[in-house]
């Protein structure tokens, strides 16, 4: 099968040096499109392969790292996935998503580190804290949460991926309590605790000195202005959407395969790059999820695409609950231990597995792309010829 015709590397190769040198750039996103247009490139070296069955060569060339580049998810992954793999649970798991407002989102803009530190902690404590109330389910829950700031159109719009096992263990830990049968927690209740403690967190942030404003935003310098601002976002409604569950830890990878490594946009949503203008496409989710597409000039193109370059060293990807880093080993085994499941059972069966990596390009499993049956074997090293890309963290 062969690879897109238009690649993100190619538009930042053709229009990137125009762009660097009319739109001033911290030095973390110079590095992100630098990564992206030498990924797999003679500039970054790489090696000469052979297969040992057809006698098939070719340059395989070193790929970037960097974890905003299309080509250099999959490995990712994949890494990601055996890491998962033994910490699921034979329980229904469910995704909720939390979203900032816009108002809130225009904030975020120029305050990224500060905004996103503060969404993820008001997300954490709303789903801990109403999971363990005993008039809902009064459990201990665990769950991890992944930072999105993109829509389909590019457009900046944070937001939060949870993916939290439908249950969790009580409080004096004798017992895995089952939430309701495709029911996790209320919406309504979430969405009210979500903007009660957001909304407080960037009070405190303000009143700190952590918050900077530009452009439009800058009046809100000015404390009875920011006051102001806000103040209509007490009483909207703001978005905390449940998604039904979809399945049970069988489900759980292909799902996560599909979903966690994604970057703003993908090389094979790139349809066309003419007279300076990029076509792609995108689904409109408020016209019944029609598939359209959308044109716009490659300087208002990359100029939406590094909107979502993250702070360097910014975690995406954060677990809290019986899932956090400093006892997720020790409270996983709790949880099996009372939920009486033998580890095999968590485990994907071999189908599932090869399903999941036939998604994968044929030359990360360093497979013969011509026939398919032999490995290849690296004969030849080649230096590189540029300077290297920094490696961002691809959590």
């Amino acid at each position: 099968m062969s690879g897109p015709t238009l690649e993100l590397a190619g538009i930042f190769r053709q229009h990137g040096p125009a762009y660097r040198k009319a739109h001033p750039l911290p030095l973390y996103q110079h590095r992100l499109m630098q990564a992206i247009e030498t990924c797999r490139t003679e500039a970054l070296g790489g090696s000469v392969e052979w297969c040992d069955r057809c006698q098939y060569s070719h340059i395989h060339y070193r790929s970037c790292g960097n974890r905003h580049c299309p080509k250099c998810q999959g490995a990712a992954r994949e890494k990601w996935l055996d890491q998962r793999r033994g910490e699921l649970l034979p329980a229904e798991y469910f995704h909720v998503v939390f979203t900032l407002p816009e108002p809130i989102a225009a904030i975020a803009f120029y305050n990224k580190e500060v905004v996103y530190d503060l969404l993820f902690r008001a997300t954490a404590e709303t789903l801990l804290s109403i999971a363990r109330d005993p008039q809902r389910l009064g459990v201990e829950i665990g769950f991890f949460a992944l930072l999105h700031s993109w829509g389909q159109n590019l457009h900046f719009h944070p937001h939060l991926h949870c993916v939290v096992p439908g249950g969790g263990l009580s409080a004096d830990h004798d017992r895995w309590i089952h939430g309701r049968p495709r029911f996790l927690l209320p919406v309504k209740v979430l969405s009210r605790r979500f903007r009660r403690l957001m909304l407080k967190a960037l009070h405190k942030a303000y009143a700190a000195g952590q918050l900077q404003f530009f452009g439009d935003l800058e009046p809100l310098g000015d404390p009875p202005a920011f006051a102001r601002y806000l103040a209509p976002l007490r009483k909207s409604k703001w978005v905390v959407y449940a998604k039904p569950p979809f399945g049970g830890p069988q489900h759980v990878l292909e799902y996560l395969g599909r979903y966690t490594h994604r970057v703003a946009i993908s090389n094979r949503r790139l349809l066309a790059l003419e007279d300076g203008q990029v076509s792609f496409q995108w689904k409109d989710y408020r016209d019944g999820q029609q598939q359209k597409v959308m044109t716009v000039s490659a300087e208002e193109f990359i100029r939406r695409f590094l909107q979502h370059a993250l702070p360097p060293g910014f975690q995406r990807i954060r677990y809290y609950g019986f899932l956090a880093n400093c006892h997720r080993a020790e409270k996983l085994a709790l949880c099996r231990r009372l939920l009486a499941t033998p580890c095999s059972t968590l485990l994907p069966q071999p189908a599932a597995c090869r399903d999941l990596l036939a998604t994968l390009p044929a030359t990360n499993l360093r497979l013969c792309p011509q026939c398919g049956i032999g490995t290849l074997m690296r004969m030849q090293l080649l230096p590189c010829h540029g300077p290297l890309p920094l490696r961002l963290d691809s959590s």
